[in-house]
């Protein structure tokens, strides 16, 4: 995988089905705000609706934070109505879930598993100028924790909003942060 963070996103335009309606989701649309865009291998699976439940339960906290979540798969956005409709977990789903049957999206962000047609799970939170701040990507039988996810968008809205500081490991808000400098060398 080459580097991503600090890279803008590539251009793409895909079909989502978010409450009860398909609606077109382009590159242009994570401008402006906060974005989390959450890749998963395929709909009607295993961990994938322990992941995606996961981030509906948190979908308020993070829109009260100025975030919108993008989950992406390789699967249409019928499919994505389909499994919306039959499973109760992906019900509580209001977050727009991306059709990338092309593969297109999973490749501009590196999580294409070219010989299965599916997508890595890969979580990138991107800054509302478009640049990737934190990207993670997991083996498929590894799930992801949406409270650790806040954490992150925490503290890289944090450093965006306070030049000079760094947040250290396990820091949440109201936590200290630090400031970079000669005298904290060999100190930490």
């Amino acid at each position: 995988m080459s580097q991503l963070i600090n890279t803008k996103i590539k251009p793409f335009k895909a079909t989502a089905y978010v409450n009860g309606d398909f609606k077109e989701v382009t590159d242009q649309d994570l401008l402006g705000k906060w974005s989390v865009v959450f890749f998963y291998p395929a709909d009607f699976t295993f961990v994938c609706p322990t992941e995606l439940g996961d981030v509906a339960d948190n979908y308020a906290q993070l829109k009260d934070m100025g975030v919108e979540v993008y989950s992406v798969s390789t699967d249409t956005h019928f499919t994505h109505k389909a499994w919306h409709d039959a499973s109760e977990t992906i019900k509580k789903i209001q977050f727009p879930m991306l059709g990338d049957p092309t593969g297109t999206i999973s490749r501009n962000f590196e999580v294409m598993i070219e010989e299965e047609g599916l997508a890595l799970r890969g979580t990138f939170v991107i800054n509302p100028e478009g640049e990737i701040k934190v990207a993670e990507i997991h083996d498929l039988g590894i799930g992801r924790d949406a409270k650790e996810l806040v954490r992150k968008i925490q503290a890289a809205q944090y450093v965006a909003s306070h030049p000079g500081e760094v947040c250290p490991a396990k820091w949440t808000p109201g936590e200290a942060t630090l400031a970079p400098s000669l005298d904290l060398v060999g100190k930490i």
